[in-house]
């Protein structure tokens, strides 16, 4: 039998031999040329694919956290906005509407009193500022705080045609929602009054205030819009709507100050 095949040459001569070998040189094992490979070829271990998948799942949700805040930071602003847009176009109508009041009187009960009506949480006068432009003539105007099921407040706008004020040619909308106070405030001032006071009612029939005070309330915002009447003054002889008829029937040419003759 041969052993030149499987063993290493022979050692220098006078050059000792190398540790662990004597006599024939040891036969170089096949175990150990093949352990190396094995080595770089091993997988990984269960406890490395569950820490990659926990770590994967992780930063999933991470992600997917922050792009749903995203879209709700999105979707919040643009709300803000349509709301801060409704307000502003609610504001702009309610001036509008009241600096366009028309100081006309109504026959009730043989006296002549003005069209106009004032509560804290209702205001009514009549106005040829409509908030549909298909209605003709003049309008009466009501707004009206209504609450809902959450404690909150409303307000709702309704115009009828001056003389036909039944429900059927009643229109309404709803201007502001979910406010936590709306009111009106009128300003009224006496004749020896030397400084005027807000009331929360109007009760004078035959005078018109000379300011409105629109109040919103919402947490610890406020806003209050002051909004001055052009028509105003004690009732003289003035144009009138008859109930009955639903006519105006000019009964003087005197009218307050700013006032209209029809």
């Amino acid at each position: 039998m041969e052993l030149s095949a499987c063993t290493s040459p022979d050692p220098v001569p006078g050059r000792p031999d190398p540790p662990g070998r004597t006599g024939l040189h040891a036969m170089r094992s096949p175990v150990n040329s093949v352990l190396p490979v094995l080595v770089s070829r091993r997988g990984f271990t269960l406890l490395e694919l569950m820490i990659s998948i926990t770590l994967i799942g992780i930063i999933a949700l991470v992600v997917a956290g922050a792009m749903r805040l995203g879209y709700r930071s999105v979707d919040a602003g643009e709300r803000k906005v349509e709301s801060l847009e409704r307000l502003r176009s609610s504001l702009t109508l309610i001036d509008s509407q009241i600096q366009s009041e028309i100081p006309l009187t109504i026959d009730e009960d043989n006296s002549r009193k003005y069209y106009f009506k004032g509560e804290k949480g209702t205001l009514q006068f009549p106005s040829n500022c409509s908030l549909w432009s298909g209605q003709a003539g003049y309008v009466v105007v009501t707004y009206s705080v209504v609450p809902d099921e959450r404690g909150k407040q409303a307000l709702w706008i309704s115009e009828s045609i001056i003389g036909a004020e039944n429900a059927e040619n009643k229109v309404a909308a709803k201007l502001f929602e979910s406010l936590d106070q709306i009111s009106f405030q009128y300003f009224y001032k006496g004749p020896t009054d030397q400084e005027g006071k807000w009331v929360e009612q109007w009760t004078e029939d035959t005078d018109i205030p000379e300011k409105v005070n629109v109040r919103l309330v919402q947490g610890t915002w406020e806003l209050s819009l002051v909004i001055p009447m052009r028509t105003r003054g004690s009732l003289t002889r003035q144009p009138s709507v008859s109930t009955s008829t639903g006519g105006l029937t000019p009964t003087g040419s005197s009218t307050p100050t700013g006032g209209r003759t029809l």
